[in-house]
């Protein structure tokens, strides 16, 4: 009895410190709430956007490190969470202190110190999430590399710390909205070439991210079943965050209406991916991915093809004939509306044979089967066409036709 509670506790301890890490990763962004208020600064945390990403990283973080503490993906997302919401934090309060304070609160040389050295530590840590993907465990060539990558990037990051720490920045320092040093102070001596030499190594990071790519690239065309949906999700989560990362830098310093959208939807993009690990790794709903895809991309594509109609027709109505402004975009409008449905059908199929081969596979089965059957009347023929579409459209474990003898 005392056994199975000692299990029973010891069990229970990386659940708890998990929730431990999510609830401080609440705290830190509690902690950048009131640093916004005081310093009504959004510039720092992409209007917001930011927190909302890093939520994203500390809820699929908590769910997997519980549900499987032995995966080390689960503790990579929260040590992500844990570093983006510490780093923001800090930038806020690098603008409190240098811009609105001048200098005047305790701490800020600490914060001037990590700002200065924890460059790139997000993606350090973050990346071999990818090459870990689904089950956290790696073969002794990957181990071996992933040994390389660790204690290349240790490195990096000594070089980094250390030169933030030895930098002279003097009695008046200058930190623009976003919280950045926009001094002149640099390192200087060893410590300040080792600082430069150290960059050097980040196209050798770059290589080992695209290694980390290109050997999910790999599984995937090897894998089938299960796995290779697995796969998927965590393509399309890249895929997303990829774009969404894009987004937020080309869009979320904007001060319109417009660029605050368009960075909001590039902030739940990036958050796609976190949720793809999430789903891959728990198996919810492997399944649904390719129905996903098809329906995305599908109105991604009818979208663009109705607003190029829509343009069209403005431009050629108001420009080219002698029609006012409002008879253009009515008529676009009007044609819009109608080539809706009959658009959607057909891309639909179209991006179905690609992405959503098994509908794209049932549908064909299904109307091979009515084709054949058409003037058939004999009893089995039809119980074993029927059976055989069946077997093909849905792929049942087991199936069985009863047909009900006549009175």
């Amino acid at each position: 009895m005392q056994t199975r509670a000692e299990a029973g506790g010891s069990g229970q301890s990386p659940s708890r410190v998990a929730l431990l890490l999510g609830g401080l990763v609440l705290l830190l962004l509690a902690v950048w709430a009131v640093l916004t208020v005081l310093t009504r600064d959004l510039l720092v945390s992409y209007s917001g956007f930011l927190p909302v990403l890093l939520s994203g990283f500390a809820v699929v973080g908590v769910v997997v490190a519980r549900r499987q503490p032995r995966n080390a993906i689960g503790w990579i997302l929260l040590a992500v969470a844990l570093i983006g919401a510490f780093a923001t934090d800090v930038r806020l309060y690098l603008v409190l202190d240098y811009r609105i304070h001048q200098g005047g609160l305790p701490f800020g040389r600490a914060a001037l110190f990590w700002d200065g050295g924890y460059t790139l530590l997000t993606l350090l840590v973050g990346m071999p999430a990818i090459v870990l993907f689904p089950e956290g465990s790696l073969s002794t060539r990957w181990r071996r590399a992933l040994r390389v990558y660790l204690g290349l990037a240790a490195f990096f990051l000594v070089c980094q710390f250390a030169s933030a720490a030895t930098i002279h920045f003097g009695s008046a320092i200058h930190v623009d909205l976003s919280g950045n040093y926009s001094g002149s102070a640099s390192p200087t001596g060893l410590v300040g070439q080792l600082h430069g030499w150290s960059w050097l190594l980040a196209p050798v990071f770059l290589g080992f991210w695209v290694s980390f790519v290109g050997h999910q690239v790999v599984a995937w065309r090897r894998s089938t079943g299960e796995r290779r949906e697995q796969l998927k999700w965590l393509a399309a989560g890249a895929a997303c965050c990829v774009m969404g990362a894009v987004g937020v830098v080309n869009f979320g310093d904007g001060t319109s209406l417009t660029y605050k959208l368009l960075a909001a939807v590039a902030a739940f993009g990036i958050t796609g991916f976190p949720f793809s690990i999430g789903i891959g790794i728990l198996k919810y709903r492997l399944y649904e991915i390719d129905r996903l895809i098809s329906r995305t991309l599908s109105y991604l594509i009818i979208t663009g093809l109705l607003a190029g109609v829509f343009i069209g027709i403005v431009f050629f109505a108001t420009d080219v004939l002698p029609f006012a402004s409002p008879v253009g975009v009515a008529a676009s409008t009007l044609a819009a509306a109608a080539l809706f449905n009959p658009l959607r059908l057909r891309v639909q199929r179209l991006v179905d044979r690609r992405f959503n081969r098994a509908r794209y596979d049932a549908e064909a089965i299904v109307a091979a089967f009515t084709w054949r059957l058409r003037d058939a009347v004999d009893l089995d023929t039809v119980r074993h066409e029927l059976l055989a579409a069946v077997d093909g459209a849905v792929q049942p474990a087991h199936a069985s036709v009863w047909i009900r003898p006549p009175r």
